[in-house]
């Protein structure tokens, strides 16, 4: 099929149609902007992602989990010194929980964010405060049991004992954290 060339007429009409047509001006060619997508919290989602992550587990069955008054939890190969002042209470308290009128599973999460925000300070002897249970259903200390058990998971423990009555007595422990991030 060959191209057949517009003769006289044709290029009349066509001159005739576009008469009035202007040639716009150029514009410098610019790229269309894209929306911005809008400001995450990202490093939140990061941190609230890895607390489900790592959250711990609980006993099968706290009963089995009964403990005396007092807690005491030390890795193997700490110094009988470093223990013997952190049940004195001779260690200084960098940072603090209380976990008072919290549910288990909302204590689990405040306790594992603590966690994570002292490892991240370098915080190295903390108190938590598990209340002795005068207020529970059963009138005995319920996060108490929880604590012991959770905090026994975490390798960035290294002991923990029951406060000084002064700091809480059985209703709190002193915890002491490996040093370091």
């Amino acid at each position: 099929m060959s191209k057949k060339s517009p003769d006289k007429e044709e290029l009349e009409l066509f001159r005739q149609a576009v008469q009035d047509v202007r040639r716009l001006e150029a514009e410098p060619r610019q790229r269309p902007e894209r929306p911005r997508p809008s400001p995450r919290p990202r490093q939140r989602e990061l941190d609230e992602a890895a607390v489900l992550d790592e959250l711990l587990s609980d006993p099968v069955n706290p009963e089995e989990l009964e403990t005396g008054e007092e807690l005491l939890f030390v890795r193997s190969g700490l110094q009988h010194k470093l223990v013997k002042k952190l049940r004195r209470g001779e260690l200084a308290i960098e940072a603090e929980l209380d976990l008072h009128g919290l549910f288990r599973v909302e204590a689990r999460e405040a306790v594992v964010r603590f966690l994570n925000e002292c490892r991240q300070n370098r915080v190295r002897c903390v108190r938590i405060i598990h209340g002795k249970g005068h207020g529970s259903e059963q009138k005995r200390p319920v996060l108490k049991q929880y604590v012991n058990h959770w905090l026994q998971q975490r390798d960035e423990i290294l002991a923990f004992c029951s406060a000084r009555p002064v700091d809480g007595g059985t209703g709190a422990i002193y915890v002491l954290l490996k040093r370091g991030g």
